[in-house]
């Protein structure tokens, strides 16, 4: 389990001051519930989401333990080091907006043909409740050829699972090498 401590003070000054103790600094939100302003030890954290099983993972903030997702972070434009994180909190039964990733498996043939696989959209924006929720959204390259791309009207149905991004936006596709 994540361990963070709470920010009493969401200033500059103490923003700036745990960032340069090795903290990671994070907002936790839910639906219903106060925003709690917390902070991580950045390595941890990092290898708690890397480890992770599914899309929901348990934080211990203070004297509360919960169970949270990411849904957005922010990273330096330079270093590409974590400098703050959006977690929501996975409130069983409630049905809201989750951002999860994109999984490309197999291996196209377009690739044969001097194509490259891009995924254009890494994470998408699904309407679900956490129970329901998948870890990554699979999608099957094999039968794609150098032009061939994968829209969201022609992923998979999932159970109780909705796509709120345009049904004619390409989620991957696989585009001729230069």
């Amino acid at each position: 389990m994540l361990e963070g401590i709470v920010r009493e003070s969401t200033g500059k000054k103490s923003t700036k001051a745990l960032r340069r103790d090795g903290y990671l600094i994070a907002n936790i939100y839910g639906k219903g519930l106060e925003n709690i302003n917390a902070a991580f030890k950045e390595n941890e954290y990092i290898r708690t989401v890397r480890n992770k099983d599914t899309l929901a993972f348990p934080v211990k903030v203070g004297d509360k333990e919960m169970e949270v997702v990411v849904q957005e972070y922010e990273s330096h434009p330079v270093t590409g080091k974590l400098l703050h994180v959006d977690l929501m909190v996975a409130q069983p039964g409630v049905v809201t907006h989750y951002m999860v990733p994109v999984q490309a498996v197999g291996e196209a043939k377009g690739l044969k043909n001097k194509g490259l696989v891009n995924i254009s959209k890494r994470r998408l924006r699904v309407k679900a409740k956490i129970e329901d929720l998948p870890k990554a959204i699979v999608v099957d390259v094999t039968d794609l050829d150098v032009g061939d791309a994968v829209l969201i009207r022609d992923l998979a149905e999932t159970a109780n699972v909705q796509f709120t991004d345009a049904d004619r936006v390409a989620v991957l596709s696989v585009i001729k090498a230069k």
